[in-house]
Parts: C-alpha cells; structure tokens; sequence
C-alpha cells in the first residue's frame, strides 16, 4: 500500500475509490444488463485518465530532474569562469 501511496496522489486515490464505489453501486442496482456496459466505461475512462496523469507527473519530475543537473553545471561553470586567473610565472 505504501508503494501505492508513493505513485498516486491522495486526489488520484480518492477518485479511483469512488469510481469504483460508483460502479459497484450500479451493478447492484441495475444487475447485469446492458447498462452494465455503460458504466463499466466510465469507470474504464477514469481509470485511464488517472493512469495518464500518473504517466505525465513522472515524466515531469524526470525533465525538473535533468534541468536542476543543468541549472547547477551552469552555476559551476559560472563560478570557474568567475575566478580571477592565477599570474603566470615564465
């Protein structure tokens, strides 16, 4: 369950429980009948939805990752170009 916590946000959690509390609530009340298709998918698309929002938040935190790297060589490179060089001796 932890994992889970660590890949989804609480929001994510919250909608995906009650989808699911939705749809389990349609089946009983409807039974299995040709409506049963309908709102197996809705809860399909928002089960979708949510996987993809989960795939865009951890390719953004990838792209943060690698322009923090960059930010920091940049201010590396700023600093050795700001030292005063060192006289020569010949």
């Amino acid at each position: 369950m932890l994992r889970i916590r660590e890949n989804f946000s609480t929001d994510s959690l919250l909608v995906i429980a009650i989808t699911f509390v939705l749809f389990a609530l349609a089946l009983f009340t409807k039974g299995f009948t040709h409506d049963l298709l309908l709102e197996a998918a809705v809860f399909l698309v928002s089960v979708k939805l949510i996987m993809l929002s989960y795939i865009s938040a951890s390719g953004t935190r990838a792209i943060d990752e690698k322009l923090d790297k960059i930010y920091s060589e940049i201010l590396n490179a700023e600093k050795i170009l700001a030292r005063p060089e060192s006289p020569q001796s010949s």
